[in-house]
């Protein structure tokens, strides 16, 4: 499929930083996907200092490296980091990241005063295994996803104030990444193996899952759109070697690489690096369909988030190393691109609360090697400029 909506419906809660008027020439509402050469924010400069290109009037950061204390801090940055998420602190933020190494894995954080400096860095999990993915909750806690056959979810505090919890109920397989859906009370889940699941958790009790619950498989016919429906996974926590999670369910249907997950407004987007590929499922009248079907314009998908204007942006692993804006009318083009890193791959982007501020990782830099992981901060142009900015991310609350 390629005409689809994108999109339509903005991420529940939240506002959103003004924009300058129209910001696309000649887009096609409803059209197919196709590939511009410059976003909302226009065309992408020379690279800066750090190696990567931005639209006029946005900076990069670099915020921390691996292998190299966090600066103003006693913390050493945690090889490869992977997915991330931001969390309100006060007046300020905090930016979890994962590491996606073995054995060690882990998360790390950075905390933020309100006015961007770093004010602290630590340690919220240890002594796990290539932490890949996960997701934010409602309740402000980060979902860290285990990405090895077998692998678990740990519920961390993004504080670093209480201990990480092992979440078994929530399945033992090759996890991948999280998304709460606050409306029907579920969590969605990614599997990235050639022939992973799509899978959701319904928690006994919603913000506490320690209470267990019922973790289902999404089952549907092999096409790329349609009428999907939820079976009970018999066994959610195989022992290792035993059937595991994705073979249990006959019907169960499958996506080559299951990456990144996002949840906005009865929609929950995923995507599938085996295919180059954007499922949508949406959560109001279970159905599903292929939302980009890869032909050149990304390439490598895999982490996602959103903005609350509307707008996903796709991080490539590989590629040409860009991370790119999704419209709601359905075009896609480059807002960032990293030089001189191509055996690299770019994961964890998350806005801040206010969203004028754009965390990502490249996850092995220019070394090309875990050790050599390099996190980033995109700094966009301030809403009293006359050019338009990056919108709030929106639906977040304060601790």
């Amino acid at each position: 499929m390629r005409r689809r909506s994108f999109l339509r419906a903005a991420v529940i809660g939240g506002g959103v930083a003004a924009f300058s008027g129209g910001l696309w020439t000649g887009a096609a509402v409803g059209g197919p996907i196709r590939r511009v050469a410059e976003s909302p924010y226009g065309p992408l400069l020379p690279a800066d200092d750090n190696g990567i290109e931005l639209p006029e009037g946005f900076t990069s950061r670099l915020v921390a490296q691996s292998g190299e204390k966090v600066e103003g801090t006693s913390y050493t940055w945690h090889d490869a980091p992977d997915g991330g998420a931001c969390f309100v602190d006060g007046d300020g933020w905090i930016y979890v990241s994962n590491s996606e190494i073995e054995p060690g894995g882990g998360v790390g954080a950075v905390r933020f005063d309100s006015g961007g400096g770093i004010a602290d860095a630590y340690r919220i999990l240890d002594d796990t295994r290539r932490n890949c993915a996960g997701g934010a909750t409602p309740w402000n806690t980060w979902l860290s996803c285990e990405e090895v056959g077998y692998g678990y979810v740990f519920e961390t505090d993004p504080w670093g104030a209480k201990d990480a919890v092992r979440r078994d109920a929530m399945g033992k397989f090759n996890h991948e990444a999280a998304a709460c859906d606050p409306v029907r009370k579920v969590i969605y889940l990614t599997e990235d193996e050639p022939d992973g699941c799509f899978y959701r958790f319904r928690p006994d009790n919603w913000g506490d899952l320690g209470a267990g619950g019922l973790l289902e498989v999404l089952v549907a016919g092999d096409g790329t759109s349609g009428k999907a429906t939820w079976a009970e996974v018999p066994t959610p926590t195989p022992d290792d070697g035993d059937t595991p999670t994705r073979e249990q369910v006959a019907d169960a249907k499958h996506f080559d690489g299951g990456e990144g997950c996002y949840y906005a407004a009865d929609k929950c987007w995923f995507t599938a690096k085996g295919e180059n590929q954007v499922w949508q499922f949406n959560a109001a009248d279970d159905t599903f369909e292929l939302a980009y079907d890869g032909d050149g314009e990304l390439g490598g998908v895999d982490n996602v988030t959103g903005t609350s204007f509307g707008d996903v942006y796709v991080a490539e692993d590989g590629g040409n190393m860009e991370i790119c804006i999704i419209t709601p009318d359905d075009v896609v083009a480059p807002v960032v691109r990293v030089n001189g890193q191509d055996e690299s791959e770019l994961c964890g982007p998350a806005f801040n609360p206010a969203g004028d501020r754009l965390y990502f990782s490249s996850q092995r830099g220019t070394s090309g090697s875990s050790s050599g992981g390099i996190t980033y901060e995109i700094t966009a142009r301030s809403a009293t400029d006359p050019g338009p900015v990056i919108p709030r991310l929106g639906g977040m609350t304060g601790r």
